[in-house]
């Protein structure tokens, strides 16, 4: 966020008003503010701002029924149609673990929450939109013509803050990791001895961690046995691939405060400009390509058996997208999804720093 002084909550629903055809995230790019921050100036006019808690949300959600879930990241959108059922709570973690709606949580990134009503034409779309501190969005639910509206006001009242200024105070930059850690000690023989330990593809960052490195530093470090380098149109490809295969996918996509889940086959691969857009009944994805830096394919020890991976990472080194073949616990990887993965374009591997 630059330094100009912002525009005042008048200023901003006036410039909403001056173009309402752009998206909201666009417009808060564009008068050098947030998204929550622009949500945040139409409180009393068609948006009423709600306590952040997560683990109440969960559980009044289950019974609003059919809804849309929304993840996204600074370049990735992931849209679910489903119930949020099978919630698991948590002040830590918290988890929805419903047949389409597939979410891992964690809560204390969610710092601001709004209930949001929009019309289009002669309707009216209700949304919960949750923001992290910097005002960046962490997770939005759309109601559908299907969703249980007494259910969703019951939910929105039980939620509503006793703070409904216009205005809302932001801190930090937005989706923030951790940096990469410029003095690795760790060496290459510990990091492949530790890595070839691992018996659940969950422990890969509790390795990390201990050895003091971010996961492009492993990825570099291990050798092409364990991670490689791929051609940045692997993405598109491994789509194209798992559609004319019927091949079905998990693929995550996810910022600071919520990974969201797709698991199943995808069908409809549409490309427009620079991104791929997955169109699917229950599953929308939209990548943009574009700001894919490296594609990487990553082979993980479980009792299993091996599992791989594909990530994107952008250029400041954060994921934009992971992507594994379809599996459950117990069950070894996917013949076709390894064949695929392994069969992909690489490119030379750059060595350690």
């Amino acid at each position: 966020m630059d330094q100009r002084v912002k525009p005042a909550p008048h200023e901003i629903r006036r410039a909403r008003a001056d173009n309402p055809k752009m998206r909201e995230r666009d417009l808060a790019v564009q008068l050098g503010i947030s998204e929550a921050e622009l949500v945040a100036a139409h409180c009393g006019d068609g948006v009423v701002r709600v306590e952040p808690r997560v683990n109440d949300l969960l559980t009044g959600l289950e019974a609003v029924g059919e809804v849309m879930a929304l993840t996204r990241n600074e370049s990735a959108v992931h849209e679910k149609i489903g119930v949020y059922d099978k919630v698991v709570t948590g002040n830590h973690n918290a988890m929805v673990l419903g047949e389409n709606i597939d979410l891992r949580i964690f809560p204390k990134v969610w710092a601001h929450g709004f209930a949001v009503e929009k019309r289009d034409g002669g309707d009216i779309r209700h949304s919960l939109q949750f923001f992290d501190a910097a005002g960046e969005a962490v997770h939005k639910v759309h109601l559908r013509p299907a969703s249980n509206l007494y259910a969703y006001q019951k939910l929105v009242a039980g939620l509503e803050s006793p703070n409904q200024e216009p205005t809302v105070a932001v801190s930090g930059s937005g989706f923030e990791d951790e940096a990469e850690a410029p003095d690795a000690s760790a060496s290459v023989d510990d990091l492949r001895e530790r890595w070839s330990r691992l018996t659940d593809v969950h422990q890969f960052f509790g390795m990390l961690k201990t050895l003091k490195l971010d996961r492009r530093q492993a990825m570099r470090m291990v050798g092409q046995d364990y991670a490689w380098l791929l051609d940045n149109d692997a993405v598109s490809a491994m789509f194209h691939h798992a559609a004319e295969g019927e091949m079905p996918i998990m693929c995550f996509v996810g910022n600071r405060g919520c990974i969201q889940i797709h698991s199943g086959p995808v069908k409809s691969i549409k490309p427009m400009g620079p991104w791929i857009n997955v169109l699917d009944e229950t599953f929308h994805l939209h990548l943009r390509t574009d700001h894919i830096h490296e594609v990487w394919a990553v082979r993980k020890p479980t009792k299993d058996g091996h599992v791989t991976s594909l990530e994107a990472y952008g250029a400041d080194g954060k994921m934009i997208i992971q992507f594994f073949g379809k599996r459950h616990e117990g069950e070894s990887e996917r013949e076709d999804w390894r064949f695929l993965a392994e069969n992909l374009p690489r490119i030379p591997s750059p060595t350690a720093a």
